[in-house]
Formats: structure tokens, C-alpha cells, sequence
């Protein structure tokens, strides 16, 4: 099944509507993210071997904010153990709908349950893979240890949570930089100033980005033993915590 281009906000608008994941996003959401955000395809392969290398035997995976189930869809096809299966939960019943699609037609090995729900009020039940891939930046600020919190309760010893997130830099300077640099990706792959200013405003308290060390603080806080940062280019990186 393929996306459509993302042109969005190719043509000005006069208003410019917070960004959400509706069912316009979801027809172009592949190749919006991958344009978006560099190394995402990277990230996406080395959850799935990230999840091939924790996860625990007859346990659940989550994928939480699973959007089109990409990440799902990597672990279902690395981790080894059938006893297993992957949850994956999302808010929006557009995204879901495009992911059972896609999840159907890959017909991975491993079942997965999909969920239409806030991951901020579900359960996480016989974890030991949870996965938050570009989630809790859409969070409120202040909802955010409560659902780390959680999903470290959640897991046993030795088990993980892979958290990636766009994130901003302490020093102005560095964080101008790569801001700049991010934005350059952007116009490499399409994007005009109009859009990638457009989209900006979209996202303007909507998308709020934290420093590596804030969300460093936050895993540990809720109890993960260790903290490492496996992937990084520009604004955007790659965490792995384990419990």
C-alpha cells in the first residue's frame, strides 16, 4: 500500500490549524516522517533488533502512539520468541485504520493486538519491550513523568524502553545549528520555505521538545538503571533505558 506526497501546506494559508493526526496525515504520514525526520528508517530496522535482543519469552511488546505500526512491524519481524506479541495503542482511529491495513498485508509472525486508546490511561500488563517512538513529545509537559513512571513499573529487570524524541540543545547556538541543519534536510528532500515554515507553526505548542538531559533526568528518576543514547543526527534522537 502506498502514501501519497506530503503537500500539506504547500499553498499559503491565511490560518494555519494546530497540527494533528487526522485522516489527511494519515494519507501522506509515510512519506511526510521520512522526509522529516532523518534516520527514521534507521531507527525503525534497529527497534526491531533492539526488541529481537530484550524482549523476554511470552511477554507482551508495546508499541505506544504506534501511528501506521511501523515500529510494530519491525518487532513482529525480528523477535524470535512466537510466544510473544506486540500491543500497539494509538489515540487515532484514522491511524489504526491504515495500520491494520498494513499490518494485514505484511502478516507478520507475531500477533499483534491493536488498541484505540490514550496511551496515558491504559495498562501495560506482562511487559518487557515497551517502545514510545516520537510519543511523548506530543505529550503535556506535565503528563510526562507519570507515563515514564508507568511503563518503568511495568517492566522487570533488565527490560527496556526505547524512547525517540526530537529534541532541542541547551547552548542557542547548537541548538540554532541544528535546527538549521534539520531544516536543510527538509528543503533536500522536497520541502519549500513555505512549507517547512507552515508546518512549523502547526506544530508550535503542540510538539514541545525537550534537552537529552531532561529526559535522562526523567528515566532515571523512574527507576531505569541505565540510559543510552543509541541513535542521533541533528535535532532528533534515539534512547535506550533499561529498567
Amino acid at each position: 500500500m502506498t502514501s501519497d506526497t506530503d503537500r500539506i501546506y504547500a499553498e499559503q494559508r491565511n490560518i494555519i490549524e494546530r497540527f494533528s493526526f487526522d485522516e489527511r496525515v494519515v494519507s501522506v504520514f509515510p512519506d511526510m516522517i521520512s522526509r522529516s525526520v532523518p534516520g527514521y528508517g534507521t531507527m525503525i530496522e534497529m527497534i526491531g533488533v533492539l526488541a529481537a535482543r530484550y524482549a523476554r519469552p511470552g511477554t507482551n511488546l508495546y508499541d505506544l502512539g504506534c501511528s501506521l505500526g511501523a515500529a510494530t512491524l519491525a518487532m513482529a519481524a525480528l523477535v524470535p520468541h512466537r510466544d510473544c506479541q506486540v500491543i500497539a495503542i494509538d489515540n487515532s482511529e484514522a491511524m489504526l485504520k491504515r495500520a491494520r491495513q498494513l499490518i494485514d498485508e505484511a502478516a507478520p509472525a507475531l500477533p499483534v493486538l491493536l488498541q484505540n486508546a490514550d496511551v496515558r490511561n491504559v495498562s501495560l500488563e506482562n511487559a518487557s519491550v515497551a517502545v514510545l517512538n516520537f510519543t511523548l513529545q506530543f505529550l503535556p509537559l506535565q503528563d510526562r513523568d507519570a507515563l515514564i513512571r508507568k511503563i518503568a513499573e511495568s517492566l522487570g529487570a533488565g527490560d527496556i524502553l526505547v524512547l525517540s524524541e526530537k529534541i532541542r540543545y541547551e547552548d542557542a547556538d547548537e541548538d540554532n545549528l541544528q535546527q538549521a541543519l534539520h531544516h536543510a534536510f527538509k528543503r533536500n528532500n522536497g520541502y519549500s520555505d513555505l512549507e517547512i515554515s507552515q508546518k512549523r507553526t502547526a506544530l508550535e505548542n503542540v510538539l514541545i521538545a525537550e534537552t537529552l538531559a531532561e529526559h535522562e533526568q526523567r528515566l532515571r528518576g523512574a527507576g531505569f538503571r541505565q540510559v543510552h543514547v543509541w541513535f542521533r543526527c541533528f535535532n532528533f534522537l534515539s534512547l535506550v533505558a533499561v529498567r
